[in-house]
């Protein structure tokens, strides 16, 4: 292999979930491409972190400061969701159900990979309350340990505020089969009814 192509893979299997296999078929594919689809991704690649910067508000990833979702007039400011990652919000937002703002933490409590509350953007939330009239919170954490004890630490920290505290229902997701679905879904499931 020439130069440029070992370049090029070492540096495409330093994406996560790319392996040097995968990246071997993405440089020979961009080599079978017109030279401007190259030069487009490259230039799309290099913008992204001049061209991209977090909001001061939501902590979100966008092209301006503050973001489109904290700036909008149409979207409330008394309701926040509370999510681990920036993409999270692309998951909610594909819904067209939630129409409030949005608070990114970077991460959830998991003490066995050192991260703490400290190291997360609740200060920065705890701070948004009053300013902004937040009057609910909503929990989309993952439904995993680490998901569940950092909805557990927001709520015993909120609810003294007089915030109204939720989280996402979990449970059975739609199309599975019941026999199926695993003993702690259904469990879940169970937890989380409602009256019909």
């Amino acid at each position: 292999m020439s130069d440029p192509l070992r370049r090029c893979i070492a540096q495409l299997s330093r994406f996560p979930g790319i392996g040097e296999r995968t990246a071997t078929r993405l440089a020979y594919w961009l080599l079978r491409q017109n030279p401007e689809v190259a030069r487009e991704i490259g230039a799309a690649i290099s913008a992204l972190p001049v061209e991209a910067c977090r909001c001061s508000r939501c902590f979100n990833i966008a092209a301006t400061d503050p973001c489109h979702t904290c700036a909008s007039p149409r979207r409330s400011s008394t309701i926040v969701c509370v999510v681990e990652r920036p993409q999270d919000i692309t998951a909610i937002e594909e819904t067209g159900e939630f129409t409030g703002r949005y608070h990114v933490l970077d991460g959830a409590i998991s003490p066995l990979a050192g991260i703490g509350p400290d190291q997360l953007r609740i200060r920065e939330l705890v701070r948004r309350l009053q300013p902004e009239c937040i009057s609910e919170v909503l929990i989309a954490c993952d439904p995993d340990v680490e998901g569940d004890a950092t909805a557990l630490y927001l709520a015993r920290l909120l609810k003294p505020l007089g915030v109204k505290v939720t989280r996402l229902a979990h449970g059975i997701a739609v199309g599975t089969e019941l026999e199926y679905a695993s003993r702690s879904s259904v469990s879940r499931a169970i937890a989380n009814r409602h009256e019909l």
